[in-house]
């Protein structure tokens, strides 16, 4: 995908878990995600998440705070469990929410990637294995899309 196509292309959350092709669902409430959740994501939905927000195997499941061990496994096994797959739907949401504060994708992920003195002076995502730590980093994104910090 070119840097353009990243620019102007809002990825929702189905898409950053590669599409209806990879969930096999479209999940439209939250509801529909949670029955999601529970029955458990694909595991291809990491891949595409990896390559959405152009990280390795290794960082990503360091951001998830799942061993790259086992995320290896699931892909193997071909889903992840309910723990797993709410991280790594939180994560695709908060790249969303970023991607539409930023109205860039490359934006986002790089302001995602950067240490954030609001947050401690620690990359946003970091933060992202815990809710806590995720909605630290969705209150910044709120502030920044309000105009609290420049």
């Amino acid at each position: 995908m070119s840097t353009a196509a990243l620019r102007h292309e809002d990825h929702s959350v189905e898409d950053l878990l590669g599409g209806l092709g990879v969930l096999q669902s479209a999940p439209r409430t939250p509801l529909e995600w949670v029955s999601l959740i529970r029955s458990g994501i694909p595991s291809q939905s990491v891949d595409a998440l990896a390559r959405t927000v152009q990280m390795s195997q290794a960082e990503l499941a360091a951001a998830l705070g799942i061993p790259e061990r086992t995320l290896a496994r699931r892909k193997r096994e071909g889903t992840l469990n309910s723990e797993e797959s709410a991280k790594v739907l939180r994560m695709a949401r908060v790249v969303e929410r970023a991607e539409a504060v930023f109205e860039d994708l490359e934006v986002a992920l790089d302001w995602l990637k950067s240490p954030n003195a609001a947050l401690c002076a620690v990359t946003p995502m970091s933060l992202l294995d815990t809710d806590i730590g995720a909605e630290s980093v969705l209150d910044t994104l709120g502030r920044i899309e309000h105009g609290v910090f420049a």
